[in-house]
């Protein structure tokens, strides 16, 4: 073996034992960097749900049937610097109407939870507007959320603005208050200021609204609650380059046992303010048919026939879409909702509805779902 070769030889054992070295020196190091990461960041969550549904309307010379994928969502959660809490969450939808409804991020903030009786939330969330409206679809139980919920606290809204699941953009304080021995809050606040146009949409009059509520928890599993909202939903017209601006003034009252398989709630809403003629958002033409007042009332029922398992519900869902007899819609439904695991639900459910806007006002609908978590 020649000199070079030994030279050769020595300086690659030379730098592997300087590189080994180099390691052993700079992995503490590494370790370290990934604890203080691990000390900012938390690791992720993923979780979410599907919903497929199967509904059939019995109505005098119009019946409909059909599947549907009512709704998937997956959501990720989150803190950083153990006092913020973040989530992600996106919803697809199948048989849309427009394929622009879908898929869209519906839930995008982050909330400092350092103190329990002060949190403060910046984002994309749910407004604070009622009971019914944070609840995830499946633990609500029917076929869709109540009927004033839907009109008048956001999701396909009277005033006629893109669907948004009861959501808003803005800044919102909420905290527990007066917390008992055990760690259960007697009172309750939430107050929000948000634009005022529903999901992933800027402002478009510069005016925000404010909606914010609060209740009392007297025992344990019972609420009772009033809210408050007060703002404007506007548009620009394409035509006229103008934009319209709608005031919007809403309340409701709110009472909700529940403790295990049990559910009972009631809330009623009333608003004022007036209404678009449709739902293109270029368009700012008034209806001017319906008045500029709306109302409605909620009652159900959600029971255990064989506990974990197996509930009965039913529910009582008025919604006056000008506060007026005339311009009621009533559902009253009956149901079972059959638990097949944790993550495994199918729901059922019968409505008999009298609509007096129709010539003939009574029909059915027969609805079933299959949810999953995950």
């Amino acid at each position: 073996m020649n000199t070079r070769s030994i030279s050769h030889i020595i300086a690659s054992y030379g730098f592997m034992a300087a590189f080994t070295m180099a390691m052993g020196t700079l992995l503490p190091y590494q370790l370290n960097a990934q604890s203080k990461v691990d000390d900012i960041f938390s690791k992720p969550k993923f979780s979410g749900y599907m919903m497929g549904q199967y509904q059939s309307t019995i109505k005098e010379q119009d019946n409909s049937n059909g599947f549907n994928l009512r709704i998937a969502r997956l959501s990720v959660t989150g803190r950083v610097l153990e006092d913020f809490e973040y989530k992600i969450q996106g919803q697809i939808n199948g048989n849309t109407s427009t394929m622009g409804d879908s898929p869209r991020i519906v839930d995008l903030y982050t909330e400092w939870q350092k103190y329990s009786f002060a949190k403060i939330k910046v984002g994309q969330f749910k407004r604070p507007f009622t009971f019914e409206n944070p609840m995830n679809p499946i633990d609500q139980g029917f076929m869709g959320y109540s009927q004033n919920v839907n009109k008048l606290a956001g999701f396909g809204d009277r005033h006629r603005n893109h669907s948004s699941n009861g959501r808003d953009i803005g800044i919102q304080l909420q905290g527990d208050l007066l917390k008992t021995s055990s760690g259960r809050s007697l009172v309750h606040y939430q107050i929000g200021v948000f634009n005022g146009q529903g999901i992933n949409v800027k402002d478009v009059d510069n005016k925000k609204d404010i909606i914010g509520g609060a209740w009392v928890s007297p025992v344990k599993g019972l609420r009772i609650g009033a809210f408050g909202w007060t703002g404007s939903y506007a548009r620009k017209d394409k035509g006229t380059n103008n934009i319209v601006s709608l005031n919007q003034h809403r309340y409701a009252f709110s009472v909700e046992y529940k403790n295990a398989d049990w559910q009972l709630r009631s809330e009623y809403i009333h608003s004022t303010g007036g209404t678009f003629k449709n739902s293109d958002e270029n368009d700012a033409t008034l209806n001017t048919g319906i008045g500029n007042k709306a109302d409605g009332v909620y009652a159900l029922c959600i029971a255990p026939i064989i506990k974990g398992k197996l509930r009965a519900k039913c529910r009582y869902d008025l919604y006056r879409q000008s506060a007026e007899w005339s311009s009621s819609r009533t559902q009253y439904e009956v149901g079972l909702n059959w638990l097949l695991h944790k993550n495994l639900e199918i729901q059922s459910e019968y409505a008999l509805i009298n609509d007096r806007q129709l010539a003939n006002h009574n029909y059915s609908v027969i609805d079933f779902e299959f949810c999953v978590r995950f």
